[in-house]
């Protein structure tokens, strides 16, 4: 199986050299454990727990410990107050126009990286598994990573339900459990604005990414901030965190700095996350080409100054 294959490539989140797989360490009586520093990682129901031993994602309101709180709060929501068949299933079931919305996002963040086919990819911040599901359709090896346990139980039963073969991991963006280079590709979809400091996620990104990274996430742009003021866009989510909307300057200095060559895209797209009248109006015989026509119009008069940012970094040779 694949993600058994993908399993060597696993590091460590503690010493962030230790070995989790292969000769060196063993997976024993549903754990692993660490060659270099001795640190054990659960495994839950075939989910490797992959968090530094400080941080425990179910000590949500454990008032001694403040390090983590942000991020507790954050996988604490999502195991908790979600709709499991949904997130599991979309946008399988969804209106023709949510899932061409869906496709055409995910079109845009892979279409400048080196080919998916048979490249190891990780993707960060995975949610339910929905872009796992995408990549592995395009032929890549998968490794799909969550903080969250739930989203992570929920990728597994997405990969159980339709038959895909990705590796489920639950882990930090922040300090991902994988060695430098580890990875041909490394992805993420609407991850890192959930940060506190969404440029800690982008160094991991490219340190485990030995060809090429895709970002894709909210732009910090005017268009955004009217958006805000309306009530149509969120400054906050529904988990508490302050959404924090990307710079296409910032990303561009980070990874080229890391021997990246970058390109950046800004356009528009709206879309709630679970389809109402609207996607379903737009999803009718005749309406869904009308629909499709107009935002591609609408990208192409204004996409530079649209609401989503999609970052692509190559790796130079």
């Amino acid at each position: 199986m694949i993600a058994a294959d993908l399993l060597p490539l696993l590091a460590c989140p503690a010493c962030r050299h230790g070995d989790l797989a292969g000769p060196g360490p063993r997976v024993a009586d549903g754990q692993l454990v660490c060659r270099g520093c001795g640190a054990r990682y659960p495994i839950r129901g075939g989910v490797p727990i992959l968090v530094p031993p400080s941080f425990d994602a179910s000590r949500v309101h454990d008032e001694l410990d403040h390090v983590h709180e942000h991020k507790r709060a954050q996988a604490g929501y999502f195991d908790r107050n979600v709709a499991e068949e949904f997130e599991i299933d979309r946008p399988h079931g969804a209106p023709e126009a949510y899932r061409w919305l869906i496709a055409e996002k995910f079109r845009r963040g892979v279409r400048r990286l080196p080919p998916l086919a048979g490249a190891t990819v990780v993707d960060a911040c995975c949610g339910s598994g929905m872009d796992a599901e995408l990549l592995a359709g395009a032929g890549a090896r998968v490794i799909a990573i969550d903080l969250s346990e739930g989203c992570a139980r929920r990728a597994k039963r997405r990969a159980e339900r339709y038959g895909l073969d990705y590796l489920v991991v639950v882990a930090d963006v922040e300090r991902l459990p994988l060695r430098d280079a580890a990875a041909d590709i490394a992805y993420v979809h609407d991850g890192l604005h959930h940060l506190a400091d969404p440029i800690l996620g982008v160094r991991e990104l490219a340190r485990v990414a030995r060809r090429g990274v895709s970002i894709n996430e909210p732009a910090d742009a005017l268009g955004t901030a009217a958006m805000v003021k309306l009530g149509v866009a969120q400054a906050r989510e529904d988990a508490g965190n302050r959404v924090a909307r990307l710079r296409a300057e910032d990303l561009e200095r980070e990874l080229s700095g890391r021997g990246f060559r970058v390109s950046a895209e800004r356009y528009l797209m709206y879309y709630r996350h679970a389809p109402g009248p609207i996607m379903r109006a737009a999803s009718r015989p005749v309406a869904r080409h009308a629909y499709r026509a107009a935002v591609i119009a609408a990208n192409s008069a204004l996409g530079r100054w649209g609401n989503k940012l999609q970052v692509t970094a190559v790796r130079a040779a």
